[in-house]
């Protein structure tokens, strides 16, 4: 989430309160990483699960069962404190209410747009799905109710779930009671590139997967990258990313604690403050440091602000829009005293937080019903975060009568003929002849676009 030095030629003069001390894209693409994961997904094709075992106990210490019974699933939550219980039952259900929205909206339908010409268009889900849920510093309970559950709700028969292997247990239990609250149909305790692998190549008792989800780390978005192509993905989803723009009307220390909130994910994490106000700025600084020498996970978010945190002063609102819009956040959040005319004109970023009340945890948590599997690395310029319409094909279908040929033949018949291409010609004049050339297809066509023609 840096600002490139051709990019910042088309941006208006900034001030940088703090740049960061790493240059480049943090772990995407490193060159270890990608010959790592090609070495990996070359032997896991070749050898099969043999393969798969091998690299679960090199990397993740386990030679255990690899698949989680039903049985173990149904009772995960029993080892769970029931506070922790129920608040993963309210996030599946919130997450599970706004997936069946967005499905709701997402119809089909059909369009006559001539007479004997009918267009449509139908949402048909994928087949199977291969959902990656991780667990590897910290365990993300969030995860399956973002990737499993949202798929189930598109309607994909199919999902099956790997996470890495926790302890004796084969697999952390709020992680896969996250799972059984999602309707997994298999899980199993396979983690990182060998998990993507054994589910992309049919290796886990099942088809290989149509589709792997999910967000992870360098190596499991790499993996994830080289697999695209055999397999459909959800998005490039890593290492997580927090911008927040604010005005003097912020409270520093929420910005600051918003800032480390996202940091914390891992050292290479990027987080940068975009301010009108430079008072605000060094304010928010201040208070990161602060918090960081009371936050027990500081040598996770330590190292990532200080290598890859910025704070960036502009001259107004129009430059913060600018600005958020060349970094392409993940997540972006708005303090300001006009947070409306942000949400109006942003429009790169993977999920967008109005308001200081709006902090990123609640959706990484699941408790907000959005998604939290969201572009990263500038992607989100053309990218969106998961949701249910990424597994539904919108699959489109055409129904021509012989009343239609009139309307669609004769003009393909020209294109055809200029074009060259006299089988495609031959379609059409085939079914001309069969229904005799009494019109034209141009007698539906607006008289001063005829003219044009």
């Amino acid at each position: 989430m840096q600002i490139t030095h051709e990019e910042a030629q088309a941006l208006p003069p900034l001030q940088w309160l703090k740049k960061p001390a790493v240059d480049g894209p943090p772990a995407q693409r490193d060159p270890k990483v990608v010959e790592r994961v090609s070495q990996m997904l070359r032997e896991i094709e070749r050898k099969g699960m043999d393969a798969v075992r091998a690299y679960a106990e090199e990397l993740d210490g386990w030679s255990g069962d690899l698949e989680i019974g039903e049985a173990e699933l149904k009772k995960s939550g029993d080892a769970l404190p029931p506070d922790v219980r129920t608040a993963l039952e309210m996030g599946y259900q919130r997450t599970h209410r706004f997936a069946a929205a967005q499905r709701e909206h997402l119809t089909d339908f059909e369009i006559e747009l001539a007479p004997g010409v009918n267009c449509g268009q139908r949402y048909v889900p994928v087949s199977r799905v291969g959902a990656y849920l991780p667990a590897g510093r910290f365990p993300l309970l969030a995860s399956a109710f973002m990737t499993v559950n949202v798929a189930k709700t598109a309607g994909v028969p199919t999902v099956v779930a790997c996470t890495p292997p926790s302890g004796e247990h084969g697999a952390h239990p709020a992680v896969l009671y996250g799972a059984h609250l999602s309707r997994a149909d298999r899980v199993f305790a396979v983690g990182g590139v060998q998990a993507l692998g054994a589910m992309a190549f049919g290796l886990l008792g099942e088809a290989p997967v149509d589709m792997l989800v999910g967000a992870g780390n360098a190596f499991v978005t790499e993996a994830k990258r080289q697999l695209f192509g055999r397999v459909g993905i959800d998005l490039l989803a890593g290492p997580s990313e927090v911008a927040v723009i604010a005005d003097d009307s912020a409270d520093p220390a929420w910005v600051a604690a918003d800032l480390l909130g996202q940091a914390e994910h891992g050292p290479n994490s990027p987080a940068a403050l975009i301010t009108t106000s430079e008072a605000m700025g060094r304010a928010v600084a201040a208070e990161v440091e602060s918090q960081l020498e009371r936050l027990t996970t500081r040598d996770i978010a330590g190292p990532a602000w200080r290598d890859f945190g910025s704070v960036i002063v502009v001259r107004d609102r129009d430059d913060a829009v600018a600005v958020a819009d060349v970094l392409g956040p993940e997540h972006l959040e708005v303090h300001t005293d006009d947070d409306d005319f942000y949400l109006r004109n942003l429009t790169n970023y993977g999920s967008l937080f109005i308001g200081p009340w709006s902090t990123v945890a609640y959706s990484d948590k699941g408790i907000a019903g959005t998604n939290h599997v969201l572009p990263t690395g500038k992607t989100a310029r053309y990218n969106a975060g998961l949701s249910v319409s990424r597994f539904l094909k919108p699959l489109t279908y055409q129904r021509a009568t012989e009343e239609g040929t009139a309307a669609l033949a004769p003009a393909v018949e020209r294109i055809s003929a200029f074009e060259g291409l006299a089988a495609h010609g031959a379609t059409a004049t085939v079914r001309i002849d069969r229904v005799g050339r009494t019109s034209s297809a141009f007698d539906s066509v607006p008289a001063p676009l005829r003219e044009r023609l």
